[in-house]
This record gives C-alpha cells, structure tokens and sequence, in this order.
C-alpha cells in the first residue's frame, strides 16, 4: 500500500465539510499542545475547539473510545482552564511540579475505570448503532478490530494524561508520548490521514514538552 492509498485515497469518499472540520481540528490541536508547552492557558480556548470538533469526528468513525476521551477533554479544559487561572500570577502562565504518589494512585485507579468503562461502551456498540434498539442487536465484543482496542488503552493513557495536565504535573507528558504515538497508526487503519500526521507532530512536541517542563522546574531551584 502506497502513501497515497494511505493518506489522499480514503478522502474521496469524504464530503468538503468533513475534510473542512478535521483540519480544522487538527490545526487547533497542534495549537493546544504549543500552549501546553509553554505553559500557556491558551492552551485550553484552543484545545476545547478541537476536542468539540473530534467528537463529532470521532463518532462518525465509529471509535467510539476517542469520541469519549474528546468529550472528556472537552469538561476537563474547562475544569484546567479554572484551575490554571487560580495559580497564575499573571493570569496565562503556570508553575508546574512532579505527581505525588497519591496523585499516581488516583491515575492509575482513572485507568483501570476507564479500561472498564470504554470496554463496557464497545460492548453495547451493536445496539447504539442500531439506533439504541435491541432488536436484532446482538451484543459482545466480537466486532472489535485491533485498531478498536488500541482505543480503549489510548482512551485510557489520555485520561490519566489529561488530569495530570489539570494538576500541571510533567507526568501528563509521559502519557501524551505513549497515547500520541500509538494513535499514529490507529488513524490511518481508520483512514484518518490527516490525524495521523497531527498524532506524529504531537508525539514530537510532547517530547519537547517534557524536556521544557523538565527544564523550567530545574531553574525554579
């Protein structure tokens, strides 16, 4: 398979507006995460546009998993933006910290949920996709392909990795690396080429976020 089966193939059967909404979405994203870097509260106008976006996206595409995590993202911007707003001295940027071992209890038991909860949301795909009907719905987990539980462990990693950004820990990043670069070829099976690339350009700025986050920390003490 070529670069243009991957990339350019699966957009002809796509509408203007679909196309139009994904690079929108995938422009915003790249912006949130330039943000985040800096420890900038922009970081969340600009995330929860794209996150609005991805899940009507997302749930077109049947992955029903990163529909979630957007919704989630979408409540836990407005939930970071309050919190990043109440520790900052000049009202955009932030100081930032290591978790403590019971912020990581908490994140390990949200993952553990979440692995249940999407889980859970695949197993009733079925009868959501027979417009919330029973009849002639059959119910179980035999219809998910690899990239579908590749999206549950991602949903996952990127909830843990969302809350500990609310906290303005420089854990968060750990998680965006892992979630970000095994999303790069769950969106191109999907046939979301556009997204792949913004998964990849995600991966590398979480990196950068990481070392920067690092860095500012050291130079506090």
């Amino acid at each position: 398979m070529n670069l243009y089966d991957l990339f350019v193939k699966p957009y002809e059967a796509y509408t203007h507006l679909q196309i139009f909404m994904e690079a929108c979405a995938t422009v915003f994203g790249i912006l949130s995460v330039y943000f985040s870097i800096k420890k900038n509260i922009w970081v969340y106008p600009t995330g929860i546009i794209s996150t609005l976006l991805y899940v009507y996206i997302l749930f077109t595409f049947g992955l029903l998993g990163d529909c979630m995590i957007n919704v989630y993202y979408t409540v836990m911007s407005i939930y970071g933006w309050i919190l990043w707003s109440k520790n900052s001295e000049d009202q955009i940027h932030v100081h930032v910290s290591w978790a403590s071992q019971k912020e990581w209890r908490y994140g390990i038991l949200l993952f553990a949920l979440s692995l249940i909860l999407v889980t859970g949301v695949y197993y009733y795909k079925p009868y959501i996709d027979n417009g919330f009907s029973t009849q002639g719905a059959s119910l179980g987990l035999y219809h998910l392909d690899w990239a579908n539980w590749l999206d549950v462990v991602t949903t996952s990693i990127f909830l843990v990795g969302m809350w500990f950004m609310a906290k303005r820990r420089i854990e968060n990043w750990v998680f965006w690396i892992i979630g970000d670069f095994i999303c790069i070829p769950m969106m191109i099976y999907k046939g979301l080429g556009i997204t792949s690339v913004q998964y990849l350009v995600f991966t590398v700025m979480a990196i950068l976020g990481y070392i920067s986050w690092k860095k500012s920390l050291r130079n506090i003490y």
